[in-house]
């Protein structure tokens, strides 16, 4: 799950051990037993234990709660590749990439945007994005954060509420049963992409928000560069290098800076009908 942290140890956690204190050598509890690795259900020396920090985290919730009270920020998140870094000119696996924003959400209250890539939460630093979700989660409800980013290149602190976690499913967007093929706008190829704006009728048709716009992806060249990129047809494509698109001119002229600077690909923010978004790099 998105909140584990587990330390691994070769003290012998046996059959119910779970639940019970692992002790360090000066006999100060350091974690809680959870689980092992053993094709026979005996210890072999490898077991984990929920470390200390967090169990204490736990504790004190439910003390006052009841039940546990994450901390929420509101944002999707994913990690740094080498082609997204070269694209963003950062180094690979540097924080958090942000995919995008939940409406009225703490972090777009407080001015997060898609495309910044969170370096510290609260002082502590973003090393992976795995490292946000236990930040967030165990930060205390409303209080004030600084949130580091960086964004086009410059260093940004944000100030964010931190908000509560609700984690009741709210329901999917409808996804699309119709195929994108029966476009009446002509496509346009680009990076083995056939593209064509994203119309009323075709936003309707595929059950995408009103607020979507960008060129929508009818069909894939599957010798491209962009085949592998879990590109998928229906897509849209919303952003290249984090300005917005609206024809295939806009992301032809986004490629053409990026290659005059000297880039080897272009980072594209990506759409689907249930409102997933996420950052991809394709190579030219």
């Amino acid at each position: 799950g998105p909140y584990d942290d587990f330390l691994q140890t070769d003290a012998a956690i046996n059959k119910g051990n779970s639940g019970g204190p692992l002790f360090n050598m000066e006999g100060q509890v350091i974690g809680v037993n959870t689980a092992i690795i053993s094709p026979t259900g005996g210890s072999i020396g490898i077991g984990f234990a929920v470390p200390a920090d967090t169990v204490t985290a736990v504790i004190s919730q439910l003390k006052e709660f009841g039940q546990m009270k994450r901390g929420w920020l509101g944002v999707k998140i994913q990690s740094i590749s080498e082609d997204i870094a070269e694209s963003l000119g950062v180094p690979e696996n540097t924080g958090a990439l942000v995919a995008g924003v939940t409406p009225d959400s703490p972090a777009a209250k407080g001015g997060v945007q898609a495309g910044d890539v969170i370096l510290k939460f609260d002082g502590k630093d973003v090393t992976t994005m795995r490292g946000l979700p236990k930040l967030v989660a165990q930060s205390q409800i409303g209080k004030s954060v600084e949130v580091e980013v960086l964004r086009q290149g410059q260093k940004k602190t944000l100030t964010v509420a931190v908000g509560m976690l609700d984690e009741e499913d709210d329901g999917a967007a409808p996804s699309a049963d119709e195929k994108p093929d029966e476009a009446p706008e002509p496509s346009t190829a680009v990076l083995g992409l056939s593209l064509t704006p994203l119309t009323d009728e075709l936003r309707s048709r595929l059950g995408f928000d009103a607020r979507v716009k960008g060129l929508l992806v009818n069909d894939i060249d599957a010798s491209s560069a962009a085949a592998s990129k879990n590109i998928r047809q229906g897509d849209v494509i919303t952003e290249a290098q984090q300005e917005p698109v609206g024809t295939t001119k806009d992301l032809e002229a986004a490629i053409e800076k990026v290659k005059k600077s000297g880039g080897k690909s272009v980072l594209l923010l990506v759409e689907d009908a249930k409102g997933d978004t996420r950052f991809v790099a394709i190579p030219f």
